[in-house]
């Protein structure tokens, strides 16, 4: 189906990958790794013919009809939801200009007019609105967005529609770069399960491990600008990579002890006139070695330590009697709930269930329309939602930002923290003002953990972060000294981190004094992705 020869890329004479081999088979779930900026986005953009590489081929089946889906969507002027995921905001009219372009001149038997016509012919189907609305329902939308402007929501929104269009005009090579990052737990579920039975096969960038061990069968790490395969899921790429470099690395130890022997020898006798042929057949010895090169060891999450918040009273936060409803939709009705000093808590429960709103009552983002909100002696709270831009100075580059928010750190100890948080060299010098929404987002948590409150309520702070990013907020959280009340989709944030869940259902805040596998344990186990949004 899709099958790369020996590729090259660079940009301004560094390598991003070199000799570069991938095949995708029929119906084959692979998924492309590496760190940010190792060039995945790029190898996406050569196999779509949006970039040339330096050197190599890329050959698909003339029969394979592509779809792409991007990290970011494009201006959607005055089309509804369901134009967009019917192909009727545009897509038709491109697709049809191509088609006649083609025929024109008389280029009717090349590639892109039969992926061209593949895509118009799924578009044009009679059954094509009944098939938008039920992957626009799966995304999350209800019925009454169908016929909104899509320019009136928000641009995660935007791009679940175009994610509808792609699988009503489903391509045999789906392509899906972080497809999950615009989607809530529901949409996610529902989106990761039509994927288990899709009949064609699948080439995903992804941070979300949980989804990748879901459904890949095969990984393609760009490792030191080489691309490895590994057969298995994510977790088993994980393992065989490290075993693999432990292979390797005592492979160069025992060629280099080899080596040292020899020369050892070579050095002691070398003026030994009755041992000076033996001398020098050793080091001819050395130099037929096919010299192993010696193997870096895989990235680990960066570590540093959260500095310690003020001490804080037993009681960190306390809610009693708390009513509190949007306008005739009541979400809680005298609701009591104690957050004790240290806890590790998160927060689960089925999609508007009112977590979210219950972490913005602790932080005191939302007035109650009756009962008490009480802090603990000496509180000092930092909540972290996914719309924290308006903290940030304009003026400021990302390294000011951070030096204000902690006077007392060193430069060097702020441009590591934010090394691992994905702003690398230059970019520490960026105003806030061009920054993304996923770059604001990350910038506020370094902000969090240069200069801690002594209670952390947190929203999803794992969006927009990669997979060996979300380590080194694991690590740095799991010794962090005060009290943490988090949401989050991510099992494996969650196991590592929670102390306490609290299930979130009907009004209501259950909780379970034990960490997430006990509270699996105690749901009487199944999915754990499940569990997340279970009532």
């Amino acid at each position: 189906m899709l099958t790369i020869r020996n590729l090259k890329k660079s940009y301004g004479g560094n390598a991003l990958f070199e000799d570069a081999d991938l095949q995708i088979n029929y119906g084959e779930r692979a998924a492309l790794v590496g760190p940010n900026g190792a060039g995945k986005s790029t190898i996406f953009r050569i196999i779509l013919g949006e970039e040339e590489s330096d050197k190599g081929t890329v050959e698909r089946d003339e029969w394979t009809l592509t779809g792409f889906l991007p990290q970011e969507s494009e201006d959607v002027g005055d089309y509804t939801v369901l134009q967009i995921a019917t192909g009727q905001a545009g897509e038709i009219e491109k697709l049809e200009a191509t088609l006649k372009n083609l025929e024109d001149a008389g280029t009717v038997d090349v590639p892109e007019y039969i992926e061209a016509q593949g895509k118009f012919d799924a578009l044009a189907n009679p059954e094509v609105e009944a098939k938008a609305k039920k992957m626009l329902r799966g995304l999350g939308y209800k019925e009454a967005d169908f016929e909104r402007p899509a320019k009136e929501m928000s641009g995660g929104w935007i791009m679940r529609a175009h994610l509808a269009r792609l699988l009503v005009i489903e391509p045999d090579l789906l392509m899906l770069d972080e497809p999950t990052n615009h989607l809530d737990l529901m949409s996610l579920l529902w989106f990761q399960d039509y994927l288990k039975t899709y009949s064609g096969a699948i080439l995903m960038i992804s941070h979300d491990r949980e989804f990748m061990d879901a459904l890949v069968e095969s990984v393609h790490d760009i490792d030191n600008h080489k691309l490895i395969h590994y057969t298995g899921n994510y977790s088993d790429y994980v393992e065989q990579r490290q075993q693999n470099y432990e292979r390797q690395n005592q492979a160069y130890k025992n060629q280099q002890k080899q080596i040292k022997e020899l020369q050892d020898f070579a050095n002691k006798f070398r003026n030994v006139s009755s041992k000076a042929s033996q001398a020098q057949s050793k080091l001819k010895e050395i130099e037929r070695i096919e010299k192993i090169e010696k193997p870096q060891a895989p990235k680990k999450p960066f570590r540093f330590q959260i500095p310690d918040p003020p001490r804080g009273g037993q009681k960190a936060l306390t809610l009693e009697g708390i009513h509190f409803a949007y306008g005739d939709y009541k979400v809680y009705e005298g609701i009591d709930l104690v957050i004790e000093k240290g806890e590790r808590t998160v927060l689960v429960g089925p999609n508007g269930s009112g977590k979210s709103t219950l972490l913005k009552l602790l932080a005191d983002e939302l007035q109650p329309q009756q009962g008490k909100r009480i802090e603990g002696h000496n509180a000092k709270i930092g909540y972290f939602s996914q719309h924290r831009a308006a903290t940030l100075n304009p003026n400021n580059s990302v390294l000011s930002e951070v030096l204000e928010a902690a006077p007392t750190l060193r430069e060097d100890e702020a441009r590591g923290i934010l090394g691992s948080f994905m702003f690398r060299k230059e970019e520490v010098y960026k105003m806030t003002k061009v920054l993304s929404g996923g770059e604001k987002s990350r910038l506020n948590l370094v902000k969090f953990l240069v200069d801690p409150p002594n209670i952390l309520l947190m929203d999803e702070p794992t969006t927009h972060l990669d997979i060996l990013t979300v380590e080194s907020l694991i690590l740095a959280l799991e010794n962090y000294a005060g009290t943490l009340v988090f949401i989050s989709h991510d099992v494996h944030f969650i196991r590592k981190l929670a102390t306490d869940v609290i299930h979130v259902n009907n009004g209501e805040a259950k909780r379970f004094h034990g960490d997430w596998d006990y509270f699996i344990e105690k749901r009487g186990g199944g999915d754990e992705r499940g569990a997340l949004t279970a009532e």
